[in-house]
């Protein structure tokens, strides 16, 4: 099995796709890792805005009596606002990745849920497993596009099965791979069911109204939070506006921002309001 290292060549990486027994590509959804392109255009688009961001607040300094930008000026301008367009570009790619991450795992635990549904009403009308799987396949195409996570899923548990490969061992490795507790335990469940002549049904119908209550429980927490959440990214935009409009409407008491005392205030401001929404979203990252 393939693997990433990192530089210091001392802890593998997590690969972003695992070849499956019948050597399908199967995606690892606890990782994702940016393409070459993708990093180089989300770097300028973050150092760009931390760029205009940092000239905003810093640009201007060491400008003589007259108020005419020196040297000193230019060189401070070029290096400060250089700095936090490098930050912001470095900063902005894991937070990214991390929310691509999160999105793709909500995607697939609503497919899986849809999954199980159908599983447990095939099952329900009396076809055995395998045949169960196939209908539900056919079932999750016409509810979902053809590139959709569960049906790629589906495909590589049907070939491996059609391959003589246990579907207990299949389901185990989709749910080590999705990232997700409740599709790993549903694996786990199912090899023990299936092994020991479980009901089958009464496990995956358990399972979805498990996954069903925690997803209703989570939406839930979602609505309730969500205007928090806007009034967090409001606070975020609000001194970054109030700045640009002071220093567009009354140029010379935006002067006051680049004198020592208006340096410091400005970037312990920056400092806590970065704090703050750190702090602010750790307490709204509620977990079900």
């Amino acid at each position: 099995m393939a693997l990433f290292w990192k530089k210091d060549n001392k802890e593998p990486l997590e690969p972003q796709y695992y070849p499956s027994a019948t050597n399908i590509p199967v995606l690892n959804y606890k990782v994702f890792y940016m393409s070459k392109l993708q990093k180089v255009l989300l770097f300028i688009a973050g150092f760009a805005v931390g760029a205009a961001v940092g000239y905003l607040f810093y640009g201007g300094i060491g400008v003589d009596e007259f108020g005419r930008p020196t040297l000193l000026t230019i060189i401070l301008d070029v290096v400060i606002c250089g700095t936090l367009g490098v930050i912001a570009g470095i900063g902005i790619q894991p937070i990214v990745t991390k929310s691509i991450i999160a999105k793709r795992k909500k995607t697939l635990a609503l497919q899986f849920r849809d999954m199980l549904e159908a599983l447990s009403t095939s099952l329900s009308s009396g076809k055995n497993v395998t045949d169960s799987f196939n209908a539900v396949l056919e079932d999750m195409r016409i509810q979902y596009e053809e590139d959709a996570f569960i049906i790629n899923e589906l495909e590589a548990i049907l070939a491996g099965v059609n391959s003589n490969i246990n579907i207990e061992e299949l389901l185990v490795d989709f749910g080590e791979r999705s990232g997700n507790d409740d599709i790993l335990s549903f694996g786990n469940v199912f090899e023990i069911c299936y092994r020991k002549g479980g009901n089958i049904n009464d496990t995956v119908r358990g399972t979805h109204d498990v996954l069903s209550e925690k997803m209703g429980i989570a939406e839930d927490i979602e609505t309730t939070v969500s205007a928090n959440k806007l009034e967090q990214n409001i606070m975020i935009i609000m001194p970054i506006a109030l700045i640009g409009v002071i220093k567009l409407m009354s140029p010379e008491f935006s002067n006051n921002f680049v004198t020592p005392a208006g340096i410091i205030s400005s970037t312990v401001a920056i400092l806590f309001f970065v704090i703050a929404y750190f702090i602010g979203r750790r307490i709204l990252d509620i977990k079900v």
